[in-house]
């Protein structure tokens, strides 16, 4: 059985051809339930209404890129009384108020990561091991991930690779000894916390 239609083309072409059947073979359907008369006005009204919110829609795209070239237009020139303004007074607080407006603010010390969160090892095979964790909650941005690890239980810390992601494989590890692992989140300033430590026999 045939599946009355969804998308409004298929709609529109159903109801011409449902015109054209009721006026053509009117003996087969001499009473329907809508007329032909009636049917063929309420298609043309879906037609007309159609046409108007194409042009309605391009008429609002119109309008927005008028109100956007407008708003580019606005933010530039205030930009440039804002510059002159700031030189204008030296950059002077209490005078840029005046007009809504502050100077720069100074820049920051950029600050050492904080600790990286939660290490894990969840898969390991013969001479491998994949290691994944969070980004420290705190202290400056990320550059790189240090990854260290010494055999338990008082080895020196060692690198043995670097990270860009929270995450990593490390191959060729020397099996039959009792590894520990831990990261380390650097950048330009310095080091943060070293993250919790995973320990894995490979």
């Amino acid at each position: 059985m045939a599946q009355f239609p969804d998308r409004e083309a298929e709609i529109r072409a159903l109801a011409q051809n449902i015109v054209t059947g009721l006026t053509e073979s009117a003996a087969d359907f001499p009473a329907p339930p809508v007329s032909s008369t009636d049917l063929q006005a309420l298609l043309a009204s879906l037609i007309t209404l159609s046409d108007e919110q194409v042009a309605a829609q391009a008429a609002a795209e119109q309008a927005t890129a008028v109100k956007s070239a407008a708003i580019h237009e606005l933010a530039t020139a205030m930009k440039a009384v804002l510059r002159y303004a700031e030189d204008a007074v030296n950059r002077d607080d209490a005078k840029l108020s005046a007009l809504g407006w502050g100077g720069k603010a100074a820049p920051t010390d950029l600050q050492a990561p904080g600790q990286p969160r939660a290490l894990e090892a969840p898969r390991q095979g013969e001479g491998w091991i994949f290691l994944d964790w969070k980004k420290p909650l705190d202290g400056g941005a990320v550059a790189a991930y240090k990854i260290e690890r010494r055999e338990r239980p008082s080895g020196d810390w060692t690198l043995v690779n670097m990270a860009i992601e929270t995450e990593a494989t490390l191959n060729n590890q020397e099996r039959g000894k009792d590894w520990e692992y831990r990261i380390i989140a650097q950048n330009k300033a310095g080091e943060g916390t070293p993250s919790n430590t995973v320990a894995a026999v490979l």
